[in-house]
């Protein structure tokens, strides 16, 4: 195990190191515009205000550094893995913020109970209930069960009519998205989804389907809308909320261990051993409660700001911690709340197009990484249940109990995983 006076030779500024004001300022604002996009995608996308999310994606990562010993360099941003959860509890008028609250203070618990077992056994079990051959699928079902929503959003307008010039800006958004993706470099390539929906936007504009008069009739400092509990409403008990969340937190504890077996190799500590799995989990599951009883969505720990660790090396948890405190304070500009909210589906969706692919991709990566033998029936069928149960949104209803889609699937696939034999009948 690694001791306080390690430093790496590597970084440029390693994790304790303290950069001056002038330098950290434009470090944070780095990390900031590279997870800004992602970040507020997620309450587009299910109809939460972005200005929450962005606060709540602060403070989730002042938590996070807090509760890990400032030890780890992470940022923690909105979710996508519990985005078809989110929407559908939003759409519903019996639901909403109070129910995604709900679910999100749900599966933190889950993260901080299952820290306390890993603290007290180990984590070895965690690869049993939860192995590649579960874990890929249930992570295609996250992108792909959301692609009809991202083609509707591009064809149709508000009327619910068929739109061409609706149809043009999301593949124009698209095209563009994947021009920033493949020929930018450095920082500007770290950050294509942003640049994605800057340029959609303006395109958008362009063709006259962007209404900026919220721009213009918004102030310059303005509260989120932020909802908490006994506050701003009086909670009840949403049992959909909580079963539907709370199984997808096993597959962002997955996430969350990738990314930290990264960070692993780029700092070159061991952050297993120091501060421990038991203690990243936990600083994970406390943020994602404190944006719960916000009213923003769960967060957890980013690929796009790991990227910019690993481009820029400056892996100093006081840049992080700057970028945290940057977002609370945009969260306060009312300004940039209204362009946000005046950003057009067809440019979502022209971003969502890669990003739901993406995640679905990734999903079939780590089958292949882990070289999943689908010629092996026990691997096709678990596999093969999880995308139609879950891509199907399939509905588990008797009364006021309802399990549906991606929480069923994941479900289903850690059932079949733990009840199958490793071979069938026919292959022994």
């Amino acid at each position: 195990m690694m001791t306080k006076e390690f430093r790496n030779p590597d970084a440029v500024l390693d994790v304790h190191d303290k950069p001056s004001f002038i330098q950290g300022l434009g470090l944070s604002f780095q990390h900031l515009f590279t997870m800004f996009g992602a970040t507020v995608l997620v309450p587009i996308l299910v109809g939460i205000d972005p200005s929450v999310a962005l606060m709540s994606s602060g403070i989730g990562t002042l938590v996070y550094i807090f509760t890990t010993g400032a030890k780890i360099p992470a940022y923690l941003g909105s979710s996508f893995a519990f985005i078809p959860a989110m929407k559908l509890l939003m759409d519903n008028p019996d639901a909403g913020y109070g129910a995604v609250a709900q679910g999100a203070i749900t599966t933190g618990l889950v993260y901080i109970i299952v820290s306390f077992i890993i603290k007290k056994i180990g984590s070895d079990w965690v690869n049993k209930v939860l192995p590649p051959v579960v874990v890929g699928p249930v992570v295609m079902v996250i992108g792909l069960g959301l692609a009809a929503n991202a083609a509707n959003n591009a064809m149709y307008n508000a009327a619910g009519e068929y739109e061409v010039k609706y149809i043009i800006v999301a593949l124009i958004t698209l095209a563009l998205t994947i021009f920033f993706n493949m020929f930018l470099k450095g920082f500007l390539g770290l950050i294509p989804i942003l640049l994605g929906i800057v340029s959609g936007y303006l395109v958008a504009l362009a063709m006259g389907i962007v209404d900026t008069s919220l721009i213009t009739q918004a102030s310059w400092f303005a509260m989120p809308d932020i909802h908490i509990p006994f506050v701003q409403y009086q909670p009840t008990i949403h049992w959909n909320a909580i079963l539907m969340m709370a199984p997808i937190a096993f597959v962002t504890m997955t996430e969350h261990m990738g990314h930290i077996s990264v960070l692993n190799k780029l700092t070159k500590r061991n952050y297993f051993e120091d501060p421990g799995l038991d203690r990243t989990l936990l600083g994970d599951g406390l943020a994602q409660i404190t944006a719960g009883l916000v009213g923003g969505p769960p967060v957890t720990s980013y690929g796009e700001n790991i990227g910019v660790l690993a481009i820029t090396r400056i892996h100093s948890v006081f840049v992080l911690g700057g970028a945290a405190v940057l977002a609370i304070v945009m969260s306060f500009v009312g300004k940039v709340s209204a362009v946000i909210h005046s950003i057009p589906g067809p440019v979502i969706s022209g971003i969502s197009f890669i990003l739901f692919g993406v995640i679905a991709a990734s999903g079939i990566k780590i089958l292949i990484d882990n070289k999943i033998d689908f010629d092996k029936k026990r691997n096709l069928i678990i596999a093969s249940v999880i995308l139609v149960v879950g891509i199907g949104n399939l509905l588990l209803k008797t009364g006021t109990f309802e399990l549906s889609g991606m929480a069923l699937a994941t479900l289903f696939g850690i059932l079949l995983n733990l009840v199958l034999p490793k071979e069938a009948a026919s292959e022994r």
